[in-house]
């Protein structure tokens, strides 16, 4: 059995009752851990966020078990992320995977910031649990950023990657940063459909590391 749920460190509890199924033996947890993208800001349902989409796949290819907890907080940086990783895996975690950056960039936050920042995260999860798998999303930086600026941003997850032992996934939005009819009015955020792109992208380097709990 699949349950979602969606977490908030504004909260005492771990997720919305609404949107929980109880599974009294689920025993796999897989925290997606990001920004809006994560969060699925500005779609009709949480349910539609690829987050929960990968869910749905791994249900299908035959795992049970196991619980997805959607930890995206919109407009949240790796300095927020920080702040808050001790609360979001204050209850376990068995699968990470961290989706963050992409608001540091737009700001123009220090790439050795951000990749202290997001090392500073993953370091945290094993931690709390030496034996979770976390898969680490890549992200590509803004066009306008400049080239200098866009090659140290987009060295930042290979960096991790290979220092942290990690995996790390392709670029969340192939073929849907830059395409309006899969963005939303701001030309930011995905659509529905952009979602379930989102979800094809990553979904392969999620159900591997589902494989080796």
């Amino acid at each position: 059995m699949i349950s979602f749920a969606f977490c908030s460190p504004d909260s005492d509890k771990i997720s919305n009752e609404k949107n929980k199924v109880e599974n009294p033996n689920k025993n796999v947890k897989i925290i997606f851990f990001g920004d809006s993208l994560t969060a699925g800001l500005g779609l009709s349902h949480p349910d539609d966020a690829f987050p929960a989409l990968i869910g749905k796949k791994l249900q299908k290819d035959g795992l049970k078990n196991f619980e997805i907890i959607n930890a995206g907080v919109s407009g949240d940086t790796t300095s927020g992320g920080l702040a808050r990783i001790e609360w979001t895996i204050s209850r376990g975690v068995d699968v990470f995977i961290l989706e963050l950056g992409a608001n540091d960039c737009s700001m123009g936050k220090d790439p050795d910031l951000i990749e202290h920042n997001l090392t500073k995260i993953i370091q945290m999860v094993k931690g709390k649990n030496p034996k979770a798998k976390i898969l680490l999303v890549k992200m590509k930086a803004f066009p306008n950023m400049g080239e200098k600026y866009t090659k140290r941003f987009e060295r930042i997850y290979e960096n991790i990657s290979r220092k942290e032992n990690v995996s790390l996934s392709p670029f969340l939005l192939i073929d849907v940063a830059g395409i309006q009819e899969l963005n939303q009015l701001d030309g930011i955020h995905p659509t529905e459909k952009g979602h379930e792109i989102m979800a094809e992208n990553i979904y392969a380097s999620v159900k591997e590391l589902t494989t080796k709990l």
